[in-house]
């Protein structure tokens, strides 16, 4: 083999640099391409339009109030890349507390367009507003009277004229240099979507206790369960008076088994909290004569039944000396449940 003829390993290894180099320097191109598109659609959401009446802003407001005004149902619907771009905005709606369905165009000319009802709101996304395959599903909102919002970056297409309310999206480049591909209009169809179903969640005062009824599965459903749902409570509770003997702790420790005692007082609140390790650093007292309340803890971490699991996770490790059990405690004071680390685990919390 000829080694002159063939590329140095340096020679390779700056050619490869180079087309890496070109490789991001395309990706950074399209990724400022569809900034550029977010950053004109927050002007135009902040512009009310030449007459007041017509801007994305003014028409965004417009669908948040009917929706909320008459308690609507959303249906998406669109084909191609907007059809999966409206299927991802109807998952968002309809987890963050807007009833929502997604219609196919085409499904609906046979036989789908029984999902839509009186009263339904349609929002119909398509980036030309020429969309043949919707054809169908629009006369049928028209026809029964549903109130049809475009999505689209033409205000003057069949779907925006036919449309009563028209989220109009700036004409920007698309990523795509072939100027082809949905890209930065997807995008913004994406971000469009979501400021309105973030705005309604809003609108709605949908908390993060209703948004985990809607996601009891994954990671994120146990994430927002609430302490009151795995604690322990009743005579499952390790409890004690201040006057129990050092003896009887024991016993209840060990019956218990939570690693800790909480010691209360006459009124039933909880004064302090004894565990393993107070145990043991106690253990060369008289076992008969030394008191619950000669070794507690007077000022034990303590948490409320309505706290999600996840922060009771973060509050028992976030200390010098992170903890396995804590207390749950209810207005007064009054010890209602006790949660261990291992319920976080079972769970799937931890």
């Amino acid at each position: 083999m000829n080694s002159s003829l063939s590329p140095s390993l340096p020679a390779i290894a700056e050619s490869m640099s180079q087309a890496h180099a070109r490789m991001l320097s395309e990706a950074c191109s399209v990724l400022r391409t569809e900034s550029a598109g977010l950053q004109a659609m927050i002007a135009a959401m902040e512009d009310s339009g030449p007459d007041g009446r017509t801007g994305l802003g003014t028409a965004f407001v417009q669908v948040v109030d009917r929706i909320l005004a008459d308690n609507m149902r959303v249906v998406v619907t669109g084909i191609g890349k907007s059809g999966h771009i409206g299927r991802k905005i109807q998952a968002t709606l309809a987890s963050t507390g807007t009833p929502a369905i997604f219609v196919h165009p085409a499904e609906a000319s046979h036989g789908d367009l029984g999902m839509l009802q009186r009263g339904d709101a349609v929002l119909a996304i398509s980036n030309s507003g020429e969309t043949k395959e919707m054809a169908d599903i629009i006369s049928h909102t028209r026809r029964f009277g549903m109130l049809l919002i475009a999505m689209t970056s033409v205000p003057g297409s069949t779907l925006a004229r036919t449309a009563d309310i028209v989220l109009p999206l700036p004409h920007t480049p698309e990523a795509c240099p072939n100027g082809l591909a949905p890209t930065t209009s997807s995008t913004m169809q994406l971000a469009l979507g979501d400021a309105l179903a973030i705005v309604l969640l809003q609108r709605r005062r949908f908390s993060a206790s209703d948004f985990g009824i809607f996601h009891p599965g994954g990671r994120l459903g146990p994430q927002l369960r609430r302490v009151s749902e795995l604690m322990h409570t009743g005579d499952a509770m390790p409890l004690g008076p201040a006057g129990m003997p050092l003896r009887q702790v024991i016993m209840e420790i060990t019956r218990k088994a939570f690693g800790c005692m909480g010691v209360v007082n006459a009124n039933n609140r909880l004064t302090g909290l004894i565990t393993d390790r107070d145990l043991r650093l106690a253990l060369e007292q008289d076992l008969d004569h030394t008191c619950a309340v000669d070794i507690m803890n007077a000022k034990p971490q303590t948490i409320g039944p309505d706290v999600l699991a996840a922060e009771a996770l973060r509050i028992m490790n976030d200390r010098p000396r992170p903890i396995s059990s804590i207390f749950v405690l209810d207005g007064n004071d009054h010890p209602v449940g006790i949660l261990h680390l291992h319920d976080l685990l079972r769970a799937g919390v931890a």
